[in-house]
């Protein structure tokens, strides 16, 4: 099986997760900056790694509603859905990943200041197992 790449965007960065080959588990990599080669270092991910999906998250309000983070995720898929024409481009609701992120973080021992570095990718393990439970479940 291909590999499946899980994003976390957000202004600064953006989270990362992979899977394993079998799609069974997601690990982090290393937080990826947004800027103007986040697209080439994708690219590169993608390439090494041959995955064939991508799931982007996209961070509603707690009620549902369309948020400005909402509304700016959704540009970051389309941009990653064009410049990924052959692969299979996902979009999962990942409310409330980033809490769950820091709460595991905390009871592992990372104080906030620790967190900063990792939070963004941890947020992307959480966002891709949720995926993978539901295309498991299929």
């Amino acid at each position: 099986m291909a590999r499946i790449i899980g994003l976390d965007p957000g202004t600064k960065r953006c989270g990362v997760a992979i899977t394993d080959r079998e799609q069974r588990m997601a690990f982090p990599r290393e937080a990826l900056d947004v800027d103007l080669e986040l697209v080439g270092k994708l690219r590169d991910l993608v390439s090494s790694e041959g995955a064939e999906t991508i799931v982007v998250g996209l961070p509603y309000a707690l009620n549902g509603g369309v948020t400005l983070s909402t509304e700016k995720a959704i540009g970051f898929y389309n941009e990653i859905a064009d410049a990924f024409p052959s692969l299979e481009v996902v979009q999962v609701d990942e409310r409330l990943t980033t809490k769950q992120a820091s709460s595991q973080l905390s009871q592992a021992g990372r104080k906030v200041k620790e967190q900063r570095t990792l939070i963004d990718s941890a947020a992307a393990v959480i966002l891709l197992e949720s995926y993978l439970e539901g295309i498991n479940r299929d």
